[in-house]
């Protein structure tokens, strides 16, 4: 176990690693590829660059100045995440990922609700936490929203509870091999049905799936929804932060652009280095 845990490995990340490392903390970082730095062919808004520099680039240069203080990093899908009351416990595809304290610096996936009306209805029959939710709907019929790995893991987390499982893929190919339990839709969908609570979907083809609820997993888990599974309270579609960017689970942080605001490298860092000094003090008064 790591005093401290971090999902996500970018400029955030990376900042509160630097904190922690230099108070003698043992860290280890999860993260999944470059993120949303590899888009970004070239960066000279940022202080301190003699030239600009390719998002890879920066990248590079910040898991190295990590692991020069002793970071360890694991390249990792994290498709869960729970708190015992002790200790964080991240899933990933490869492993377990354990924290005395925990911080969420994944980024932003960018993904926008693929329906009208899908964010109205959270709470209505539509869910972003299998683990949180599933109890709910306890021999009924579900879907699942989603084609990858995530996907997966939360039809694996129904299947143990409801009355059936149906991935909706929106017209995808599923990435991940699902149990033949699953029920697998490939067509298009066109809008979800129901007046203020879930009812099902239309495909494209005109066809309507009546349905009990629907759990949205579309591509990796973000950091909200993590923080959903650890048990966070959220405003809106919003996690609720202090001003040292802990969540109401204490020892659980979220910063960089999984915060929302202006999505720059300068404001991640900076978060990062917020929740980083936060984490250190909530582990010393919390020994």
């Amino acid at each position: 176990m790591s005093d401290v845990l971090i999902i996500g490995h970018g400029p955030a990340g990376v900042s509160a690693s630097l904190y922690a490392l230099r108070a003698g903390l043992d860290v280890i970082l999860v993260g999944k590829g470059v993120g949303a730095l590899e888009k970004a062919h070239m960066i000279e808004n940022y202080y301190g660059l003699e030239k600009p520099m390719t998002g890879t680039e920066l990248f590079e240069v910040g898991k190295k100045q990590a692991e020069r203080l002793g970071a360890k990093f694991a390249e990792d899908e994290v498709t869960d995440l729970f708190f015992d009351g002790k200790e964080f416990v991240a899933t990933g595809l490869k492993g377990e990922y354990r924290g005395r304290a925990c911080i969420m610096a994944t980024g932003s996936a960018r993904k926008k609700t693929p329906l009208p009306g899908m964010a109205e209805m959270e709470g209505h029959g539509v869910s972003y936490c299998a683990v949180c939710d599933a109890f709910f709907y306890r021999g009924k019929d579900v879907a699942v929203l989603g084609a990858g790995e995530y996907a997966l893991h939360e039809c694996n987390e129904l299947l143990n509870v409801v009355g059936s499982v149906t991935l909706l893929t929106n017209g995808a190919e599923p990435t991940a091999a699902f149990p033949d339990k699953v029920t697998i839709e490939k067509r298009p969908l066109k809008a979800l049905l129901g007046e203020g609570s879930f009812a099902g979907v239309a495909l494209e083809d005109g066809t309507e799936l009546k349905l009990d609820g629907l759990f949205v997993a579309l591509g990796s888990a973000s950091a909200m929804d993590l923080c959903r599974k650890a048990g966070a309270a959220f405003d809106g579609g919003s996690a609720v932060l202090d001003k040292s960017f802990m969540t109401t689970v204490p020892g659980l942080f979220a910063a960089g652009d999984c915060t929302g605001g202006t999505l720059q490298v300068a404001v991640a860092v900076g978060e990062g280095a917020i929740a980083g000094l936060a984490a250190i003090k909530y582990l010393r008064e919390n020994r």
